[in-house]
């Protein structure tokens, strides 16, 4: 418990000097510049004006805050961190590993896990997907899947182009949600629209999340957009042009990855910020729910 300077609990010495508050038999002249209580050499550490005790700068990094307050932020809050592509290198590697995976134990194991509504499987003799089975984990579960190298290539290399400024902007945990709401909102929009009996797969949904992020971003620091407003708008050809490609996942990640991140970047400084930001998350996935509620309602 805090003592206040001069009070008659304040550790004396045997010349009526202070004792240190640690070290009683320590007569000392100098104090905690921030609560004022007696340090003696021993105890005292050196802070920008004065000197403080270890209780203070151990409980509030010699601030008057919360230990965690005088951390470094990214512009939405985040802690900035050595590795500001962490998490973009762990996806990929996950994305990698699935593939290598699915390549070893061939079709079986991609029809597991692919997003479907609802099917007829004639090898295992019975219905699969979500919608028949109550799969849900193929809603997520297929935004790990790839079935082609190229697919997988040109994924991976928008994930590290796009995903190391929006990890390095946003922070570890802010991108990790903006991905999983991105893909699973991807994922949505096709359950909601596709036929039935029509697999999906890949990390395009959450890409396509990246992308508008990205836009979003670039937009709130004022950056030149031209670059990746190109970029996007061949993909957006290539997604409507190209046959056998869920165009349902690249609108549906678009739109819901776009949303996350205007939350984030757009929250307001203050105690209200995560909340807003993880409220926008929140929102999304709502919306994500409803629609798998009504497609599930109509096809059972």
């Amino acid at each position: 418990m805090d003592q206040a300077p001069g009070s008659p609990q304040e550790p004396q010495g045997t010349h009526g000097v202070p004792g240190c508050y640690r070290h009683p038999d320590r007569e000392t002249g100098i104090r905690c510049t921030r609560c004022e209580r007696p340090i003696c050499t021993d105890c005292m550490v050196s802070a920008s004006v004065g000197f403080q005790c270890p209780d203070c700068v151990r409980t509030g990094s010699g601030t008057g805050h919360a230990p965690g307050a005088s951390m470094p932020r990214t512009m939405a809050g985040g802690a900035v961190t050595s590795d500001p592509r962490l998490v973009t290198k762990i996806l990929i590697g996950i994305n990698a590993a699935v593939f290598v995976v699915g390549l070893a134990l061939g079709d079986d194991f991609l029809n597991r896990l692919t997003l479907i509504a609802g099917a007829f499987d004639r090898e295992l003799g019975e219905p699969v997907g979500v919608a028949a089975e109550d799969e849900w984990y193929r809603l997520l579960t297929s935004v790990f899947l790839h079935a082609e190298i190229w697919h997988i290539f040109f994924n991976m290399l928008l994930l590290w182009w796009l995903g190391g400024p929006l990890e390095e902007a946003l922070g570890r945990v802010r991108f990790l949600a903006l991905y999983l709401v991105s893909g699973l909102a991807g994922s949505a929009l096709t359950y909601l629209i596709a036929e039935p009996n029509q697999g999906s797969l890949g990390a395009s949904g959450a890409i396509y999340g990246l992308f508008g992020a990205m836009i979003v971003l670039m937009r709130r620091m004022r950056y030149d957009l031209r670059p990746v407003v190109a970029l996007l708008a061949i993909n957006l050809v290539i997604t409507f042009v190209a046959p056998g490609i869920a165009w349902e996942a690249h609108v549906g990640g678009l739109v819901g990855g776009a949303l996350v991140a205007y939350g984030m970047v757009h929250a307001p400084k203050g105690r209200w910020r995560t909340p807003v930001q993880f409220g926008s998350c929140a929102l999304v996935l709502l919306i994500a729910v409803v629609l798998i509620a009504v497609r599930t309602a109509e096809l059972t």
